[in-house]
C-alpha cells in the first residue's frame, strides 16, 4: 500500500520545475511542478468532491518556490503563482509518480475539452459582459 511508503529523497530540482522523490521500494520519480500544481489535493483544485474538482490551465511555466514538511507525513509546496494550500502525502506522491503517464493524458484531455491550454490562464470577464466565472470570481479554481 502507498500509505506505508516512506521518501527516502525529497529535492528540488535547481531550476524549480520539478520535485524529484524516491521512496523505500525503490521508486524514483521526477514530477513536473505543472504536474504537481494543478493536481494539488487542496480543496481549492479538488473541491470537496469529485464533481467539484477543477481543471486548471495556464500552468506550463509554474515553478516550486518552498518545499515544507507537514509532520512526518507530507510536504505543503508553494507555487510561484502563490498557491499553497495542497498537501502532498507520501502516499499521494507515490501515486501521482505511479500514475503520472495516465494521469497527464487524463488532464490534457480535460483542458481540450474545456477550451483551456497550458499556457493560457483563464482571463476574467469583461465588467458587464459574460457570464462570469472567470479568474477572479473564485470559480475558475486557479487561486
Amino acid at each position: 500500500m502507498t500509505e506505508d511508503l516512506w521518501p527516502t529523497e525529497i529535492r528540488l530540482s535547481a531550476d524549480r520545475r520539478s520535485l524529484n522523490v524516491a521512496f523505500e521500494d525503490g521508486a524514483r520519480y521526477a514530477l513536473p511542478a505543472e504536474y504537481l500544481r494543478v493536481s494539488s489535493p487542496s480543496a481549492e483544485v479538488q473541491g470537496h468532491s469529485p464533481l467539484e474538482r477543477k481543471v486548471i490551465g495556464g500552468k506550463r511555466s509554474v515553478a516550486i518556490l518552498a518545499v515544507e514538511p507537514v509532520g512526518n507525513y507530507a510536504v505543503k509546496l508553494g507555487f510561484d503563482d502563490m498557491h499553497d494550500t495542497g498537501i502532498y502525502g507520501w502516499g499521494y506522491l507515490h501515486t501521482l509518480g505511479r500514475e503520472y503517464e495516465s494521469r497527464w493524458q487524463t488532464y490534457l484531455s480535460e483542458l481540450a475539452e474545456r477550451g483551456l491550454d497550458r499556457d493560457t490562464a483563464r482571463q476574467a470577464p469583461v465588467k458587464g459582459g459574460g457570464s462570469g466565472g472567470g479568474c477572479g470570481s473564485g470559480s475558475c479554481g486557479c487561486h
